[in-house]
């Protein structure tokens, strides 16, 4: 599996970037759906991409929604061995694996975070997080970067009044890498 897989369009009924009408000679395999910015430090290669379909959580503060949490389902793949993987995400950011119990939490401090807007309108952001803890030796036992991208959805508009919640469909594709050994 080349490293620019990012399962891009792949849901029917959504709508796709634009691809460039000729990719200049550097391109060299890098997925130009993924923007510069999130690349993760150099000595970190992709180790699985897994696409999401679930919702932000969004609570109702001072009023106008804030984000609570994601929950979402993923499934995909890793690149060495490939083998298909699932994965639960919610609060942290943390993301454990449904086989082998391994868990990933990003770091959420917000200085930390690489943010690029959505090429959708009404989308949640494109994400860098470095990864702040792991758990186990699985799946996600060795991350340390990932990106959110292709991200489809998720923003809550409108405003509210009370102490509400309110759960705003989404979808995206998330990369996971591991330091190169």
């Amino acid at each position: 599996m080349p490293a620019g897989v990012s399962f891009a369009g792949t849901d029917s009924g959504t709508a796709t970037a634009e691809q460039p009408a000729a990719q200049p000679e550097s391109f060299r395999g890098v997925d130009p759906r993924v923007p510069p910015e999130l690349a993760p430090p150099a000595g970190n290669v992709l180790h699985a991409v897994l696409k999401a379909k679930g919702v932000q959580v969004y609570g109702c503060r001072d009023g106008a929604w804030a984000l609570l949490e994601p929950a979402a389902s993923l499934t995909g793949v890793t690149v060495r061995p490939v083998r298909k993987v699932s994965a639960s995400h919610y609060r942290g950011p943390s993301w454990q694996s449904d086989q082998d119990g391994s868990l990933l939490e990003g770091d959420p401090n917000p200085t930390t975070i690489v943010r690029v807007p959505s090429e959708r309108p009404d989308s949640i952001p494109q994400l860098r997080i470095t990864a702040k803890t792991t758990r186990g030796d699985g799946l996600f036992g060795k991350v340390t970067y990932i990106q959110r991208i292709d991200t489809v959805g998720g923003v809550a508009s409108g405003s509210c009044t009370g102490s509400g919640t309110k759960a705003v469909p989404y979808r995206a594709v998330y990369r996971f890498y591991t330091a190169r050994s």
